[in-house]
């Protein structure tokens, strides 16, 4: 069982951190004592990730019809915490994910409520699943008919960075971190017998090679080059639409798929600004104007952005 679930997971293509990737394999196959997972217990994962959740719980009341949104004075907070997954279904580690099917349920939720006036998506996240329902959540976010701020009280990495990208603002303390845009794809050929003395053969039909791609030839690592390479591709249009750059400012500014950090991300354009979250919802209780919403945050998000390549 833990191979099929191993090889569930390798089936398809992720926007994680590596190391987070490594996590979730071992997971998969149940190496509770693998250096991956005491990298993650050594690196205070689980703890921020309770204190995050303590965070959010703190903010005020919960939000009528979500699972996990709070709400204070109009400000709808919902929390994106850990590896993100399509679906409730999906594994997750044992601290926790996010799905992507329940997120967007309380996304809508905080949209249709007459009491909020503004959405704060607070995020820690390695990154996840590259999904339809990852890029529909992104769609989601970026055509809100109420302004969206993420503050990222960690990291905004990878899958989460493709998420925050399409908010009207990105907010952050100095020490947390995004980015990570690239796309992985971890694949395992079995070369000696399992521990029952079964080996796994695969026949694919002789006009489908590609659906089994062997990586150990170049014809095989080819095929998934181009599949992540084209995921990639579609990773960085979205954050150049949302960051409102062109696309050469993302391969040239963004990281080249590595982490940049508070004051080094603003000064980038991958983000707005520099704040507490405490500080971010106070701002974010005064409600915009009526009717202006859209039109208000693209002008605030460009002066920002100005003022971001002055630092």
């Amino acid at each position: 069982m833990p191979n099929r679930i191993l090889a569930a997971v390798r089936a398809q293509p992720w926007a994680i951190l590596p190391e987070y990737l490594e996590a979730i394999e071992a997971v998969a196959v149940r190496l509770m004592t693998a250096p991956s997972l005491e990298a993650l217990k050594i690196d205070g994962h689980a703890e921020r990730h309770e204190a995050n959740l303590q965070a959010v719980a703190a903010m005020g009341a919960r939000l009528d019809g979500t699972r996990g949104g709070m709400i204070r004075n109009g400000v709808a907070a919902l929390p994106v915490f850990g590896p993100i997954f399509p679906r409730a279904a999906s594994m997750s580690l044992s601290s926790g994910g996010t799905s992507l099917d329940r997120l967007a349920a309380d996304f809508r939720t905080a949209q249709a409520a007459e009491a909020v006036h503004h959405i704060l998506l607070v995020m820690d996240t390695p990154g996840g699943v590259v999904s339809s329902e990852l890029s529909g959540m992104a769609r989601m976010i970026a055509g809100s008919s109420k302004p969206v701020t993420v503050y990222v009280a960690g990291a905004a990495a990878s899958a989460g960075y493709w998420l925050a990208s399409q908010a009207g603002e990105i907010v952050m303390d100095e020490l947390s971190v995004v980015g990570s845009i690239g796309v992985i794809s971890s694949l395992s050929r079995q070369e000696v017998p399992d521990a029952a003395g079964r080996r796994g053969h695969e026949i694919v039909s002789s006009n489908a090679e590609n659906k089994r791609p062997d990586p150990s030839t170049p014809e095989g690592r080819a095929a998934i080059q181009a599949l992540v390479d084209s995921l990639e591709v579609e990773f960085i249009d979205t954050v150049a639409a949302g960051r409102r750059v062109s696309r050469e400012a993302v391969l040239k500014d963004f990281g080249r798929g590595g982490l940049k950090a508070g004051r080094d991300a603003v000064k980038a354009g991958m983000a707005d600004r520099l704040d507490t979250l405490e500080a971010t919802l106070s701002r974010l209780e005064r409600p915009l104007p009526a009717g202006g919403n859209r039109a208000l945050a693209q002008r605030d998000h460009d002066m920002r952005q100005r003022r971001a390549r002055s630092i």
